[in-house]
């Protein structure tokens, strides 16, 4: 990864904290659904085997069901107050999920409202890494520019996939080592209470700035007449007139349901036919989760490694020869 040494200080250092963020983020949120084969048992209550099926489904399934919201929700603040604000923002609202979490009694103790107050949480988590992985990634692209921007921005998914698996491991290591599940929650909040404060010296993106201040200066000299102002801009805003088509969009979605679906059927429908078909017990599953999320990091590995020493060879070339550089895809 040579390209990194031509970027600042300040560029490196805003490029660890929101990868870091993301990576903690995403291992916050996945570290429940990578023990909800346990803690189900804990927060919900006892049901038959096709219940529990459900209730594994939902536990998966709640982090996702106001995303939508949450792209419309920090996508405004994103477009109004900037973009710092919102990572900040995000990785707050995961701290106080995680520690609510990790102190929340379970089902014997206060009933259902153990249920509800989980659920509320993990929608909360949900909200949280919608904005988070889009507004790291605006932001990555807003303070780089080509050919740097394309490898750096990418490199965000990479860190929500490692986020995930570590979640694993340690979901492996609270099961197997036989300490409190809670401990695992609690490192996540303090580490997310962290990153929050690390994220506060993040400056706000000059493209942000400079837009904002053309948009406050576009209002000042047009017409006061709001109807005017508003016909204004959207003669003057392309985004408005474009058209799109129903299929690409239909195509996107299918497209971003491929991991959703691919990991709901590895961890949580075939957990749950280890746990009712083979009766394996919860740390059993767990423990066979991790050997499956080693091999599914160890062959997407090369992967990315080949794709960066071709990004890096290529880049080199096109800058020696002062040729323009195209979008490597990824």
């Amino acid at each position: 990864m040579s390209f990194l040494t031509n970027l600042k200080r300040e560029q490196k250092e805003a490029i660890g904290l929101l990868q870091i963020g993301t990576f903690l983020e995403y291992f916050d949120l996945m570290l429940y659904v990578h023990m909800a084969v346990l803690l189900n048992e804990l927060f919900f209550p006892k049901a038959d085997p096709h219940t529990a099926a459900l209730l594994s489904a939902f536990a998966f399934s709640s982090t996702y069901i106001l995303r939508p919201f949450g792209a419309l929700i920090f996508g405004y603040i994103g477009d109004t107050i900037g973009r710092k604000p919102t990572i900040v923002i995000t990785t707050m609202m995961m701290a106080f999920s995680c520690i609510v979490m990790a102190s929340l009694p379970t089902y014997a103790q206060i009933g259902v409202t153990a249920s509800w107050v989980i659920t509320i949480c993990r929608v909360i988590q949900g909200l949280s890494t919608m904005g988070e992985i889009v507004g790291a990634e605006i932001y990555l692209t807003e303070i780089t520019k080509p050919p740097i921007r394309y490898p750096i921005v990418a490199s965000t998914s990479i860190f929500v996939s490692f986020g995930s698996f570590f979640a694993l491991f340690i979901a492996t290591l609270a099961t197997s080592c036989v300490f409190n599940w809670r401990i695992a929650f609690w490192m996540g909040a303090c580490v997310a209470v962290l990153g929050t404060f690390a994220r506060t010296r993040l400056r706000e993106t000059q493209d942000f700035i400079c837009a904002k201040k053309r948009k406050i200066h576009t209002k000042e000299n047009v017409s006061s007449n709001e109807l005017e102002n508003q016909q204004y801009l959207n003669k003057t805003c392309h985004l408005w007139k474009e058209k799109v088509r129903k299929r690409t969009i239909m195509a996107l979605f299918l497209l971003q349901c491929g991991w959703p679906v691919s990991f709901a059927f590895v961890y949580i429908y075939c957990s749950n036919i280890l746990k009712n078909v083979f009766f394996l017990t919860p740390e059993q599953i767990i423990k066979h989760n991790m050997m499956v999320g080693c091999q599914l990091q160890f062959k997407s590995a090369p992967n990315f490694r080949v794709k960066v020493h071709h990004f890096d060879n290529s880049s080199r070339k096109n800058l020696h020869n002062n040729s323009n550089i195209k979008l490597i895809n990824y």
